[in-house]
């Protein structure tokens, strides 16, 4: 995307412009611009799709959805190029469906993806396992619950210039004028767990923002209490440092499936092993 296209659309998002016009994009079909939507249409250069379904790390085992999907070169591009088994698209403009289905019939790949005319806020998300967006920050705090409550821990997201707010991403990359920021879907460890390291017990106690933690490990007969630092989750991998009074301190890697947490030393030989912990009600 040109600059003066990505300050068309920041204009436009502090009330400062009308609209935005449709670049040219030589290998995929155009349409008339219909007229102003509630986010402007802007499609994502070629070399940005690239790079963000790069960052993403698209495979032949990845479901891609795109919010908003334009003239579907999102989806196109991570089917043709990318392998991705499927993708389905959405965009509640039928000019850039049209577009969509003509441009993936082009590639070769139009039993691969879908394209519907449907409202972004509505539509399921739990099967992707790459969410693709280029919307306004507004748009995307209004997705951002359901991303977190609905979508499976270890799913991506990939945005191209706008964030997720408080939400900090996991990567971000500036290039040539565009924003690209990406994250992956924490699991929930919010809450109280019943821990057992060797033959003894302890309560991990855990207050989560996203992909971050702070909280306390205590002995359950002594009482002794270290405090986590460095807690992350990325996707279903858990890791923390429970640092004691003492100065001591002790590095955890584990997994978390729903309700239970089991050890997992495979990225961290040093980690405690042995432990396991199951949510507390």
């Amino acid at each position: 995307m040109k600059t003066k296209d990505l300050m068309t659309r920041r204009a436009w998002l502090a009330g400062m412009a009308a609209g935005a016009g449709a670049l040219a994009a030589p290998r995929f079909v155009q349409a008339q611009q219909p007229p102003r939507l509630d986010v402007p249409y802007v499609p994502t250069a070629q070399h940005v799709v690239d790079r963000m379904l790069t960052i993403a790390k698209v495979t032949k085992d990845d479901f891609v959805m795109d919010l908003g999907c334009g003239d579907g070169r999102m989806l196109v591009t991570a089917a043709a190029k990318f392998g991705a088994k499927g993708g389905y698209g959405v965009d509640i403009n039928p000019e850039r469906i049209k577009e969509a289905k003509a441009n993936a019939l082009k590639a070769g790949v139009a039993d691969k993806v879908t394209f519907e005319i449907r409202d972004l806020f509505t539509m399921p998300i739990n099967q992707a396992s790459v969410l693709t967006m280029y919307l306004l920050p507004s748009v995307n705090l209004k997705l951002r619950p359901r991303i977190l409550d609905e979508m499976k821990p270890g799913s991506r997201i990939v945005s191209h210039d706008f964030n997720m707010d408080d939400w900090r991403p996991d990567y971000f990359e500036a290039m040539e004028g565009h924003d690209i920021y990406f994250w992956i879907v924490p699991a929930k460890a919010e809450g109280e767990w019943a821990v057992r390291i060797g033959d003894d017990d302890y309560t991990l106690s855990v207050q989560q923002k996203f992909q971050y933690f702070v909280g306390s490990l205590r002995a359950v007969k002594t009482r002794q209490e270290s405090l986590i630092r460095m807690g992350r989750i990325n996707g279903s991998v858990i890791t923390f440092i429970a640092e004691g009074d003492d100065g001591r301190s002790q590095l955890f890697s584990g997994r978390i499936d729903g309700a239970r947490m089991t050890f997992d030393t495979s990225t961290l030989p040093a980690a405690v092993e042995g432990w396991s912990a199951e949510k507390k009600k």
